[in-house]
């Protein structure tokens, strides 16, 4: 993934550092201490526009990237921002190209190279550090994305409903995941990536946290990036309700978030109840993730739905 291959941003401190001590080494190189002055000047100028230049690269175009992880980016920090800070790298960077060699020259003409010297370096650190804070804030969005999970372009079920109905237990159970279970809400604060292998296949599940049955406008991070999962990732979508309403939220509810989700994405929606081994909720396929039952019957039933995508995308006709 290409998140994975950012490297750390460093500071505003960080990058006049190492610019000081790459221009150093070549100002000894100088036997005439005034043209070394000039050469320093040069040297920091440079060292500043290719190690930001650098850092705006080490960002992947975010048009080009797939709508999840543009969506994702989008909805944690907003696209617009994330491009005003390294618009602002990027007019460091070219102000240092720009104005660096005028300012070298300058010391190569002063009757006091020294003294032009440091008031050249000093212009150029003050405008480094006028991006500090961009460079901080682009740390902190590198760090968060390369944790983000790589998602394969395989067969996905995406697994919603509110929180605490069981599916990080769901998808313990049938997946290669290991995501945090409680009994307390929204303990899933992204989404999760699991694998099951089903014959010479692999089926990939997507364990997203809990999402509201409220206008969009209120849901916060967490929930819309589960919502994004819905409706980017997903070949199928398998909504757990808990019958119990021990999850904290009545049926009614969980029912109206199972209709949005379903006016959202043409992917087809799979409903099933948790905790059979507590309440039977007649008119769905039925589970329990703390005793097995039914477990089976919802693998099946998504295995059912893989194998008619399969056979649709070869033209063979009628559904599996």
């Amino acid at each position: 993934m290409e998140f994975e291959k950012i490297p750390t941003v460093p500071t505003a401190d960080e990058v006049l550092d190492r610019c000081f001590r790459r221009a150093a080494a070549k100002m000894k190189e100088k036997k005439n201490k005034d043209r070394a002055n000039e050469e320093f000047v040069r040297a920091v100028s440079q060292a500043i526009h290719d190690r930001l230049v650098r850092v705006m690269r080490s960002f992947p175009e975010f048009e080009t990237l797939a709508p999840f992880y543009r969506d994702t980016v989008d909805i944690l920090w907003g696209i617009d921002r994330v491009k005003k800070a390294l618009g602002g790298v990027g007019w460091a960077a070219r102000w240092a190209r720009t104005h660096g060699p005028g300012l070298a020259y300058q010391t190569r003409k002063s009757e006091t190279p020294q003294v032009i010297r440091k008031r050249a370096v000093a212009r150029l650190s003050s405008v480094v550090h006028q991006i500090d804070d961009d460079l901080r804030f682009l740390n902190d969005i590198r760090n968060v994305l390369r944790k983000l999970p790589h998602v394969e372009d395989e067969f996905t079920v995406v697994i919603a409903g509110y929180p605490n109905v069981g599916k990080s237990s769901f998808i313990r159970l049938v997946s290669s995941a290991t995501p945090e279970v409680a009994s307390y809400p929204f303990t899933t604060k992204g989404i999760i990536v699991g694998h099951r292998m089903t014959g010479r296949e692999r089926m990939q599940f997507i364990d997203t946290p809990g999402v509201l049955d409220r206008p969009a406008e209120e849901r916060n991070a967490i929930e819309r990036q589960a919502l994004t999962a819905v409706v980017n990732l997903a070949d199928v979508i398998l909504c757990i309700i808990d019958a119990t309403e021990h999850c904290g939220y009545p049926i009614e509810e969980q029912v109206r978030l199972i209709h949005e989700i379903e006016s959202l994405t043409d992917a087809p929606v799979l409903v099933v109840a948790n905790k059979s081994d507590l309440v039977y909720f007649d008119g769905y396929l039925n589970m329990s993730t703390e005793t097995g039952e039914g477990i089976s019957e919802v693998v099946d039933t998504l295995m059912g739905y893989r194998e008619k995508k399969v056979s649709d995308e070869k033209g063979e006709g009628e559904p599996c």
